[in-house]
Order: structure tokens, then C-alpha cells, then sequence
């Protein structure tokens, strides 16, 4: 999911090194981002998701920045702060690691969409350039390939809470922001499984998610 830690799959500013000012950025286009090799496309983005890359990217980093050591979603080992945090309705967040694998559970409220990273990153334009040469992934539902979208260099903006292991400080920091990433229709109520790797040079992610609606 993010790639270091940020000061850094989701997920480092090693990732976020070189903060780049939003007036030198190009425009935020939904309209780049294309099927990662191997997959389904991604035509299934969820009903009524009109937000692109630079939004929902803000948004997802902003979340993992949101929560302090302890308690945050990305260092979670079981699952149990994957609730923390999460938009009030529309979309649900999904994390990787700082690298390495992992397994949780999470109880997830109907009618939200999921958004996956299989791997990410932040930092200046030139540093995602760098990271997306590399970057490779795949998410599975209930064991079934997703269809995935890769997002070049866009700015955005997150917001970090004091101690948390993203920004590694609370405010707010502009970059720019890249990575691999899914985005699921809501699921039905039930138990369902998502599967998450990703990689990028030397980085890897694995994390299992089950996963129960209700």
C-alpha cells in the first residue's frame, strides 16, 4: 500500500520527500488513469463516485494520516482500527502496510464502495515518476481479479493528527500523489474476502482483509 513512511500502502516523506507546491502541478485527470496490465478494465467504478485521482488520493492519505500510533488503520495487525476514521458515508477505505503482509477483519456498513491501493506513494513529481516505473499489484474479491487503474504524478493535500506514523507531524502537507488502486462497488451484506500485493522496486505489500457487510 504505501511505500515508506511518509515525511510517507497506502502507505516516507521518503514517499513524500519534496512536497511540491499545488500551482506547479499538472491537472488532476480521471481521465489518465488506465487498467493496470493483466486486469479487468475498470469500467465498474462505483455508482455515483464522481471524485477523481486527486480527491480520492487527499482523501485516502488524509485518513491514513488520521490516527496516531497505536490506533492507526495502516500499522493495524488485526483489523481492529479499521473503523477509525472513515468517510461518514459513500466510500470505505482499505489500507496495505508500511511493507510486509498482514491479515484483518472488518466489519464494513452496506452500500460502500471500497478504495483499494494495492501499492502507493507520495512526493514530488519526479519521485512518483520513479515509483510507478515499478509499480505493480493486484487486488482479488472473494478470489476474483479486480480491475485496477494506475494514477501518475496529481496533487494533492493531507492532513496529519499529531503522532501519526504517515506525515510523522499534524497539519497539513501539499504533494503529489501515485500509486496502483482499486475501486469496488459496494458489496453485498455477507462475509467477503479482499486480497491486496503490491510492489515497487524493492517494496512489497501483502495484506488479507475478511471482510463481513452488514
Amino acid at each position: 500500500m504505501i511505500r515508506g513512511r511518509l515525511v510517507v500502502s497506502l502507505v516516507a516523506l521518503g514517499s513524500v520527500g519534496g512536497c511540491a507546491a499545488p500551482g506547479d502541478a499538472a491537472r488532476d485527470s480521471s481521465t489518465d488513469a488506465v487498467p493496470e496490465n493483466g486486469s479487468a478494465p475498470s469500467d465498474a467504478r462505483p455508482s455515483g463516485e464522481t471524485r477523481g485521482p486527486g480527491e480520492l488520493q487527499s482523501a485516502w492519505w488524509s485518513w491514513a494520516a488520521g490516527a496516531p500510533t497505536g490506533t492507526n488503520p495502516v500499522e493495524d495487525a488485526t483489523g481492529a482500527h479499521c473503523r477509525i476514521g472513515q468517510p461518514s458515508s459513500g466510500i470505505w477505505f482499505l489500507a496495505g502496510t508500511f511493507g510486509g503482509s498482514v491479515k484483518r477483519r472488518c466489519t464494513v456498513p452496506r452500500g460502500r464502495a471500497l478504495v483499494v491501493p494495492a501499492v502507493n506513494s507520495t512526493g514530488s513529481e519526479g519521485d512518483c515518476a520513479a515509483f510507478m516505473e515499478g509499480a505493480a499489484g493486484s487486488v482479488k474479491l472473494d478470489g476474483k481479479q479486480v480491475g485496477l487503474e494506475r494514477w501518475p504524478a496529481v496533487p494533492i493535500t493531507m492532513k496529519g493528527v499529531a503522532d501519526n506514523p504517515v506525515t510523522l507531524t499534524e497539519g497539513t502537507i501539499e504533494t503529489y500523489g501515485c500509486g496502483v488502486w482499486a475501486l469496488i462497488p459496494s458489496m453485498p451484506p455477507g462475509t467477503h474476502t479482499v486480497s491486496i500485493r503490491g510492489s515497487s522496486g524493492d517494496f512489497r505489500v501483502s495484506a488479507d482483509y475478511g471482510l463481513t457487510v452488514e
